[in-house]
Formats: structure tokens, sequence, C-alpha cells
């Protein structure tokens, strides 16, 4: 089709890469074409601040959640040297779970701050430290004065904050808040593959990309992460049907 003679003008999401060109950052691909396609840079940007959130107050959708940023901390470990941080203010992490999205307790210092605004700031003075690979930190609110602050150290440090937004209340949503995260993921359980004999089968994942800086939003049908934190389309999903039924929702700003 030939393009109408006003489209020349770039678009916003061209004027973003323009002004922010990938070749400026390193980036982590999820080596998943049907994800890494739909990012702007072709993965997740690693001096970056990513959000995550469960789809429900669900435990199935808050552990759905955790091994998602539990997976991205474990391949980005295993390319950079160094240990993850994972920071909570809670003491409920399961370390056979973590294993199995790839991310072995021994590779892990977890920090137990008395609140939120102690988590931040361990978290900002890890980044500024450069020792970890990634950092994983659980919050309940965070302010967007504060993830302001958390993407300007992690892009000058080029390390990847994984923030995993709780939600505080049943029918609240954590990602009606703003934020100055580059990317904000909602993860929830998705009904798994029925085995041909009596067992359970790996653990699908309705992925949902709410907000990303210069890209859109869009949502699909995954396989969990796997003994590499590596994630999949399900082999029995045509492209079009491994995506989500229904409209991605509105993405907070």
């Amino acid at each position: 089709m030939i393009a109408a003679a006003h489209s020349h003008q770039p678009s916003i999401a061209q004027l973003r890469q323009i002004a922010t060109p990938a070749s400026a950052y390193s980036v982590l691909p999820f080596g998943v074409e049907a994800l890494d396609s739909r990012l702007g840079a072709g993965g997740l940007r690693t001096g970056a601040l990513h959000e995550a959130t469960a789809h429900s107050a669900a435990l199935v959708d808050e552990a759905a959640a955790t091994l998602f940023l539990a997976g991205i901390a474990a391949r980005r470990a295993a390319d950079v040297p160094g240990p993850v941080l994972w920071a909570s203010c809670r003491s409920d992490l399961y370390a056979p779970a973590l294993a199995q999205a790839g991310l072995l307790s021994a590779n892990v210092i977890f920090a137990q701050p008395a609140d939120d605004a102690e988590l931040l700031a361990v978290v900002e003075d890890a980044v500024r430290d450069g020792t970890p690979s990634a950092i994983v930190a659980e919050a309940r609110k965070v302010s967007m004065v504060a993830t302001r602050r958390l993407q300007l150290v992690a892009a000058e440090a080029d390390l990847p904050v994984l923030l995993l937004r709780r939600q505080y209340m049943r029918d609240g949503d954590p990602f009606a808040e703003p934020s100055a995260a580059w990317t904000r993921w909602k993860i929830g359980a998705a009904p798994s593959e029925r085995l041909q004999v009596a067992g359970v089968g790996r653990g699908r994942w309705e992925v949902e990309l709410t907000r990303q800086r210069g890209g859109e939003p869009f949502s699909l049908i995954v396989e969990g992460s796997d003994e590499t934190g590596r994630l999949a389309v399900p082999a029995g999903l045509g492209h079009r049907a491994a995506e989500t039924v229904g409209a991605v929702h509105s993405a907070a700003a």
C-alpha cells in the first residue's frame, strides 16, 4: 500500500528511538521471538527499571509474577558475573521454586529491610555499588519520585532493577500509580497443557505488557520459566492463538 503524503512524519515511537537509540544501551532478550519482536529494543533494556505485578491477589498469580522476574534475573546472572540481590520486607520466598526458574540460592543475596523506604535505599545503594548482576525488589507502595531515582541510577550503572509491585489491597491495582519504569508487566497463571497421562504439565502464564517506552502494549500466553530462566511459546498454539483473548487493559502512565 502506498503511504499517504503526510506519513513521512516520524511516529512517536520512532522519535523515542531516535532520542534513545538501541545502540546507546545493552539489551537482555527473552530469546522468544514472539516477545522480543514486540519489544522496542528487541529485549529488555538492562540499565532500566522494570516493574511486574500479579493479575490478581491470588497466590498462583503472585507466584507467576515472582517467577517471571526470577527468570529474568537468572538469565542476566548467567551472562554477567555477580550475585542477584533480592530485597523484600517479607520472608516468604521459596528457594526451590526460584531454582526451578533458574535462580539458585547460592547465586542470590537476600536482604530483608524493615519497610519500603529502607528497601528502596538498599536497592539504590546496591545499584551504585555495582556488585549485583541484577536486583529484584518487592514493594507495595513506591512513589513516582522513587521510580525516577531508580530508573536514573539503573541507567547510569547499566544494571537491571526488577520491581515486584505487591498488591496492598485485594481489589487494588499497583499500576494505578504512575511510574518512570521502562516496562510494566502484569503476570497471571493460565491453564496448563493437558497431559496424556496423569500429571502436571509445564505451567503457563498470561504475560501482559501494559506499558513500554518506544513500543506498544501486548499480551501473550507463554510457558513459564524453565531451569535456565527461559520462557517459551506453547508448541501446540499457533502465533495468533498464543495471543490472549480480550483486549489489553489500558496502560497506566
